[in-house]
């Protein structure tokens, strides 16, 4: 059973879909074993609740970056944690977790990366939009020290359609976001990313 946490500061929509994929046997043999936030008021926590999950609050005021994410990494020791995903984690992590955790912190991003890397939410599509792109996307990568530069592991493309409104495109980038949480999952689930320097390698047939 591969034991997960979740990270996130915002509503945490891609994190419905991996409850809605475990819960379906979508996705078997993964447990979220908690979600934390360091905002008291996300939704995300709200959402795990109704799905019986722990939703921790974990203050960050007074408290130093590193100081913080020891806190952070004694609760996923304490609770066995393999695999970390940030969900609209609206926190930069420090060094020192950067490396307590290389290659098991998943973090997922509404760009091709590295196209729009450091960019949020919302503001990336305004920019996507307002460059006229004709393809946009998501990527889930490992982190690193840098913002949005860690290993891509997977990456999945969207149309931009004439009429696109930065709304419609963020759902549709969503969609494209859960397919690729979810698939990123089995894959380290099963043992078949490696990871060399700055670049991930998938073992065996991705279809």
């Amino acid at each position: 059973m591969l034991k997960i946490a979740v990270l996130g500061s915002t509503k945490g929509t891609d994190l419905q879909s991996v409850i809605d994929a475990i819960e379906s046997n979508k996705l078997q043999n993964v447990e979220i074993s908690f979600v934390l936030s360091n905002k008291q008021d996300a939704y995300i926590l709200e959402r795990a609740k109704k799905h019986n999950l722990k939703a921790i609050f974990l203050d960050p005021k007074g408290k130093e970056r590193e100081e913080y994410d020891k806190e952070v990494d004694k609760l996923l020791k304490e609770n066995n944690i393999e695999l970390v995903l940030l969900i609209g984690y609206m926190k930069l992590m420090s060094s020192w977790f950067v490396n307590e955790w290389l290659n098991k912190v998943m973090n997922i991003h509404p760009s091709l990366l590295p196209k729009y890397a450091g960019g949020m939410d919302k503001g990336v599509h305004e920019t996507v939009l307002e460059n006229k792109d004709k393809i946009t996307g998501a990527s889930l990568i490992f982190i690193d020290e840098g913002a949005d530069t860690g290993p891509i592991i997977l990456q999945k493309e969207v149309k931009i359609d004439e009429n696109e409104t930065v709304d419609s495109l963020k759902e549709k980038v969503q969609k494209a976001e859960q397919d690729i949480i979810i698939k990123g999952i089995e894959l380290f689930r099963d043992n078949k990313i490696k990871v060399e320097g700055h670049k991930v390698t998938i073992e065996g047939d991705l279809k």
